[in-house]
């Protein structure tokens, strides 16, 4: 299927939409608990299970709107379900949390595996926004790889 072009602001606010709900639902909710079925659930834990079928909807309808999903979409709805859904499950707000770790860890390591290879993938994924020599790319890898790995550890310095 042949990616369709649509307005700028409709992907904007169906990318970026479920988590500006997700923040404002969690300032809300974030000192409420709440008794489903005999069990206690904290509000983040509640705000993450309402999440996950939003975000679902936004991709879909992102894919459907476009014909395609980027890698990156569709890497990020997978940890969010699995994540988000171990959160709801255990009741345990951690799981969801370690996400922004994982995707940072992940896009930081495949950014060092084409290092290592001597390649960029940045470049074969961005060659037509940024004109840049193969070694302007190749710098540019090795400085969001490094930013990827600088983020995964900030991320777990803040959470825990």
């Amino acid at each position: 299927m042949a990616e369709k072009k649509i307005n700028g602001a409709l992907k904007t606010a169906l990318e970026l939409g479920p988590i500006a709900a997700f923040f404002v639902a969690y300032l809300w909710l974030k000192d409420e608990v709440f008794t489903i079925g005999g069990t206690e659930y904290d509000g983040f834990v509640v705000v993450t299970a309402g999440f996950i079928p939003v975000f679902l909807a936004s991709i879909a309808a992102l894919w459907w709107l476009t014909g395609h999903l980027s890698r990156m979409q569709v890497v990020t709805a997978v940890l969010i379900v699995v994540f988000g859904g171990l959160s709801v499950w255990f009741n345990d707000p951690r799981f969801f949390k370690m996400k922004p770790t994982i995707i940072y860890l992940l896009f930081g390591g495949v950014l060092g595996a084409g290092l290592l290879r001597g390649q960029s993938y940045l470049q074969s994924l961005m060659d037509g926004l940024m004109p840049l020599t193969h070694e302007g790319w190749m710098i540019l890898t090795r400085r969001l790889m490094i930013f990827f790995f600088g983020l995964a550890i900030l991320n777990e310095v803040i959470w825990r």
